[in-house]
């Protein structure tokens, strides 16, 4: 059983965890498996104010949550990355920092959207130059934008896949509110070599989010030894949360037996 000097900090993921249930139920029940924090996708039908004081009931903390999707945008795919779509992006980035900031949380996840490989260079220059914009808005707020890219296979034609490409935003966009989002289970299916990728953009990285590779169920299973990930980040003195962001193979709570597994606690 691997030993470490300090315990991953395990958010629950509640856009794939007890999605049985209304938004504010489920934050109960993370809080009740002993999370100590909590993470969302798309929270907006409920108030902010709502959410906050569950949170606050419960004794979590809020991370993040996604810029909506926006209208055609195809399904939880984003604008950040679309030329002719700069505004309708900059309306999003305005309602997630808001609802985010009057919830509690720390940062928004700027999604990019699907963009035809034909058109990235130009799509490129319309992320980086909507996070210019973007950056300061999230700062005033004491908000961190994250940087995810995501897989082709779960969704095709998404504007990137690697995290080498995110660093390059990044770098150009100059902004140090700006980090990456380093889901393994994206990386996994993308790339691969998670543990050389982690070391190399290490000090970009602004949270970390976990799920088995290739089924994207609780991390027990599958091609990646999450005892190396979590020893790994333990060696890095990795200081922030792991969201837990999978797909249970059944329910939720029957699933977390994978916890003690690999000698942690929620």
């Amino acid at each position: 059983m691997p030993k470490f000097s300090a315990n991953p900090k395990f958010s629950a993921n509640l856009g794939f965890l007890w999605t049985e249930l209304p938004l504010l139920e489920r934050i109960d029940a993370a809080a009740k498996a002993g999370f100590r924090a909590v993470e969302l996708h798309f929270p907006y039908a409920t108030p902010p104010e709502e959410v906050r004081a569950a949170c606050a009931r419960n004794g979590l903390r809020l991370l993040g949550i996604n810029t909506d999707v926006g209208s055609g945008a195809g399904q939880h795919s984003g604008l950040g990355a679309l030329p002719g779509r700069e505004q309708e992006f900059q309306a999003l980035i305005d309602q997630s920092v808001a609802w985010c900031h009057a919830a509690g949380g720390t940062s928004v996840h700027a999604m990019a959207g699907i963009v035809p490989e034909h058109d990235r260079a130009a799509a490129t220059d319309v992320f980086i130059a909507n996070l210019k914009l973007a950056a300061p808005k999230a700062a005033e707020r004491g908000l961190t934008l994250l940087l995810e890219p995501i897989n082709q296979r779960n969704m095709p034609g998404y504007f990137y896949s690697s995290i080498e490409k995110a660093d390059e935003i990044i770098a150009a966009v100059g902004a140090p509110n700006i980090k990456i989002m380093f889901d393994v289970y994206h990386v996994g299916v993308s790339q691969g070599d998670i543990l050389t990728r982690l070391r190399q953009h290490f000090d970009n990285i602004g949270h970390v989010q976990i799920a088995a590779v290739p089924s994207r169920a609780e991390p027990d299973e599958g091609e990646v030894a999450y005892g190396a990930i979590f020893e790994e980040l333990d060696k890095l003195g990795w200081s922030g949360w792991v969201g837990c962001e999978y797909r249970p193979r059944a329910g939720t709570d029957e699933g977390l037996g994978w916890v003690s597994k690999f000698g942690v606690a929620l």
